[in-house]
């Protein structure tokens, strides 16, 4: 499974990334909404997008997860959050985390998150 984890704090995506990487996922990282736009196209596409929501530049994670959407609707969202978010932004099916998330709670969210996107 290829996943795709968008945080503008590199220690924190580093966390992620890794243990991510430790459950044989293929992991591809961006440290912004603008970044993370190069692997929209990626062969062969990503199935999960791992995104902070609050990042600095044009591009929350909210915005992020509805242009991944309408490439590739049926890939998996799971976004993050240390802030209380209001959640009118969610994708169909997409799993809000709130940080920081234990490492338990990542495969469980990245499995859930496949199950719940819509069909592709």
């Amino acid at each position: 499974m290829r996943v795709l984890v968008v945080d503008d704090e590199e220690r924190v995506r580093e966390v992620i990334v890794e243990a991510l990487a430790d459950e044989d996922m293929e992991v591809l990282q961006a440290g912004s909404g603008e970044e993370a736009l190069q692997y929209l196209t990626a062969v062969p596409p990503i199935d999960v997008l791992f995104t902070d929501i609050r990042m600095p530049g044009g591009i929350n994670g909210w915005e992020l997860a509805r242009r991944f959407r309408v490439v590739l609707p049926g890939v998996g969202v799971v976004y993050a959050s240390g802030f209380a978010e209001d959640q009118t932004g969610l994708v169909p099916g997409g799993i809000v985390l709130n940080k920081p998330a234990r490492i338990a709670q990542l495969m469980p969210a990245i499995l859930a998150s496949v199950r719940s996107a819509p069909a592709g």
